[in-house]
């Protein structure tokens, strides 16, 4: 029986802690990464380190992603055809 390659770690964003998974990519090589808590997340990197920093990175974009879509949905953000620039959210 072959010994399962899939590795976890816990991974540090600025938005908290997340258990994240990394599988081998047979055809490109490297490591595949999800983050199984936080919806829509999968990166991938070119050894396990570089996966790391990808997924954490992913994760704040869909964190992120998720703020903005909820600020939207109640009026406190709107964007426009016309905006000059974007709002920065701090």
């Amino acid at each position: 029986m072959k010994k399962s390659s899939i590795k976890t770690a816990i991974v540090k964003t600025k938005y908290g802690s997340f258990k994240a998974v990394f599988e081998p990519e047979v055809d490109m090589g490297g490591y595949v990464a999800t983050a199984p808590k936080v919806q829509g997340t999968v990166s991938w990197g070119k050894n396990l380190s570089h996966a790391k920093e990808m997924i954490v990175e992913c994760i704040e974009g869909a964190i992120e992603a998720r703020i903005i879509s909820e600020a939207v949905k109640e009026g406190n953000l709107r964007f426009t055809a016309r905006a000059s620039k974007m709002p920065v959210l701090t």
